[in-house]
């Protein structure tokens, strides 16, 4: 979604319970869905854990499926998403897609700008997990570095890229919540709002 500015920090949240069910994934888990990597070249230097993701070729049907990871992590990070939306977004919403991201080692995720419609419709928000100084999220020409324990809204409509020259893989839990004023655009069908009850 454009939200005028590169980057919107959320600040201060409690991710040690997501970051403890993260890092105690099997390796495999990591590899056990390869769909982003295929479908987009951008993504080709990374691995993901899929929560909740949407059919983008039934759009404009929101058809969101409850993935792998879905029981893997979602007692985890239910509560952390439920708590940032309740303190930055309007209630009542939809998550479209929810994932951990890893980009290894070396690797870099290329210049782009999110281009399908349903990237307009929702907040990109990323709670990174793990990183080392040497990642550099470029939004709009300007280099960012994210702390875990905090949050952050990017903008997924400027231009953004991401290099990890450390060492050590980075790690970050990507969520995308359409608020309900964007709802009515869509059909969201029988899926779970936001915050929870």
């Amino acid at each position: 979604m454009d939200i005028d500015q590169p980057l919107r920090e959320l600040g201060v949240v409690d991710s040690a319970a997501l970051r403890e069910t993260i890092l105690g994934q099997d390796e495999v888990a990591w590899r056990e869905d390869s769909f982003r990597q295929e479908e987009f070249d951008v993504h080709r230097q990374t691995e993901s854990i899929l929560v909740l993701f949407l059919d983008i070729k039934k759009w404009p049907e929101l058809a969101v499926s409850r993935e792998p990871g879905w029981n893997r992590l979602a007692d985890a990070a239910i509560p952390l998403m439920d708590e940032i939306i309740r303190n930055h977004y309007p209630p009542g919403g939809t998550i479209i897609r929810a994932m951990a991201a890893k980009l290894v080692s070396g690797g870099k995720i290329t210049p782009h700008i999110d281009r399908h419609p349903s990237f307009h419709a929702g907040h990109r928000i990323h709670v990174p997990i793990t990183t080392n100084p040497r990642v550099r999220f470029m939004i709009d020409g300007q280099p960012y570095q994210f702390e875990p324990g905090k949050a952050y809204e990017i903008n997924n409509q400027k231009m953004h890229s991401v290099m990890n020259k450390g060492k050590e893989d980075r790690i970050t839990f990507i969520f995308d919540y359409v608020p309900p004023s964007e709802e009515g655009k869509v059909d969201f069908g029988d899926h779970i709002r936001f915050p929870t009850e």
